[in-house]
């Protein structure tokens, strides 16, 4: 019996050995540290847009009638005054002949009473006409007069009715879209009816962005700015922001502003239409100090903080004599990292965090505590 009383005390003592043990390697402590290196930050604001030429012209013609001639087609490069199409001009000719005729015929009613004016004016100085004879002779002459001038102006306007019927190119350019056939008829009465769309040049391009209320606040003229195309996925192309506009618009209750970026087009890949992904850098700066922002997080236990001024935070730093506060000067922050103006050297070892020592954990790979007395889970090793 003494020496089952025996055995068991030395069971007892020789588990609670391993337990003490345990419990002291489960308090060895050690630090996760990172060394504070140089690097870029930046912060962005992603919108989507649309790619538009910089100049678009719809020509278009100011009168009604039946197209005769078209001369160009889609993708036509065109120049400043060529010849795009006419318009059947037998209606308009001969408006203008009868605008012609009448002016003639106006012009001669004109000149006699100019005449028979200045004739009748003398003889009623002399006191040989009467009144009623000098102001019906003023009548007439008036009356000629009024109707020459509107003829004048009624043949301008019959002279540019014809000349609006030859629809030449306003710039240089390609042709976008072609609205009209041969034989078509158009009508002006209300507006100018739309035939061709002209884009200037197609190698400067910009992107017409909607950006959110939100992120407006942080978009500036001179912002760089890159954006993809599913056209190319595997290109970025790059540009700049040139205008923010002013005016809202509001749809489904969501606010946004347009964005105009510049954006160069020398290999001709982007093209009118294309919807762009964009993302402006409204906040840039290369080779800087960069700590993660847990460094700051980072507070030990049993161990007073020094308080830090206005601009300024406390990191931790893992010497050979222990843990110790530095007080820095911060600067821009992205969300992961933060920059450090003054305080810190290159090199130096920012405590990040803790990493308690489990042995028992790590020889068993499971992270977790292990019972001698409790059997392995399937696939585990049992501690011997």
């Amino acid at each position: 019996m003494k020496k089952i009383v025996t055995i068991i005390i030395v069971l007892a003592v020789i588990v609670g050995s391993l337990f003490f043990f345990r419990s002291g390697d489960k308090k060895a402590t050690t630090y996760e540290t990172v060394e504070l290196k140089k690097g870029s930050i930046n912060n962005t604001v992603t919108a989507t847009g649309t790619i538009e030429p910089i100049t678009k012209v719809d020509v278009g013609t100011q009168v009604s009638g039946t197209i005769s001639r078209i001369y160009v087609d889609y993708n036509s490069v065109v120049t400043k005054g060529q010849l795009l199409a006419e318009l059947d001009k037998k209606l308009l000719q001969a408006e203008l002949n009868s605008e012609m005729a009448n002016l003639r015929s106006t012009k001669s009613e004109y000149e006699y009473q100019q005449k028979n004016y200045t004739r009748l004016r003398q003889l009623h100085d002399k006191k040989l006409i009467s009144d009623t004879e000098y102001e019906e002779a003023l009548y007439q002459y008036e009356k000629a007069e009024q109707a020459y001038k509107k003829a004048q102006a009624t043949l301008v306007k019959a002279e540019s009715n014809l000349d609006y019927a030859t629809i030449y190119s306003p710039i240089d350019g390609v042709v976008l879209s072609r609205e009209v056939e041969e034989g078509q008829t158009v009508a002006a009465s209300f507006e100018t009816p739309t035939m061709f769309t002209i884009a200037n040049d197609l190698r400067k391009m910009q992107v017409i962005a909607d950006v959110d209320e939100a992120d407006i606040g942080q978009v500036l003229e001179g912002q760089r700015v890159t954006f993809t195309v599913d056209a190319f996925p595997d290109d970025t192309f790059e540009g700049d922001v040139t205008q923010v506009r002013l005016n809202p618009t509001t749809e489904s209750n969501v606010v946004t502003y347009e964005v105009v970026i510049d954006a160069p087009n020398p290999d001709l890949k982007l093209k009118p239409g294309l919807t762009a992904n964009i993302t402006v850098y409204t906040m840039e700066k290369t080779d800087i100090l960069l700590a993660p922002l847990k460094a700051f997080r980072f507070t030990p236990e049993a161990i007073p903080t020094p308080e830090a001024g206005r601009g300024e935070k406390v990191v931790w730093l893992q010497t050979a004599e222990g843990l110790v506060p530095k007080i820095i000067k911060t600067g821009v922050s992205d969300g992961i990292y933060m920059e450090i103006k003054e305080g810190l050297p290159e090199g130096s070892r920012l405590v990040v965090g803790v990493q308690r020592a489990r042995v028992a954990a790590a020889a068993e790979g499971n992270g977790g505590e292990s019972n001698p007395f409790m059997p392995p889970r399937p696939g585990q090793k049992k501690n011997k």
